[in-house]
């Protein structure tokens, strides 16, 4: 299968998660209950905006960070994110992402709900 990006929605979503500012969020829709996967995404975090604290139960979330650097906080605290890495966060865990630089924050968000 493959998904053009005619068939994905984007939507610009103010204070995501209880987070700042508005984040831009182009996803797959619907999400396929088939793949196990809740949200496969593209997501946008200018500057000062973030994905406030949540927790993932039941599922686990990944973000590969394609481009700027980032703030993640875990429950083990905070770490600066670079293009190339991957954060992963679930079953039980609570992660936030925030951008503080000029640049971008560009990641693509993948949770899948299997184990």
């Amino acid at each position: 299968m493959i998904i053009k990006p005619k068939d994905m929605k984007t939507e610009e979503v103010p204070h995501l998660r209880g987070g700042d500012g508005t984040v831009i969020k182009t996803y797959m829709a619907p999400a396929q209950p088939d793949m196990h996967l809740r949200l496969l995404g593209r997501f946008t975090l200018r500057k000062g905006c973030s994905i406030g604290k949540h927790v993932h139960d039941g599922e686990v979330e990944y973000y590969c960070i394609l481009a700027g650097q980032g703030v993640v906080t875990e429950d083990t605290g905070e770490s600066t994110v670079y293009p190339g890495d991957v954060v992963v966060t679930g079953w039980g865990q609570s992660h936030s992402i925030r951008n503080d630089r000029d640049e971008d924050l560009e990641f693509i968000a993948v949770i899948n709900t299997e184990k």
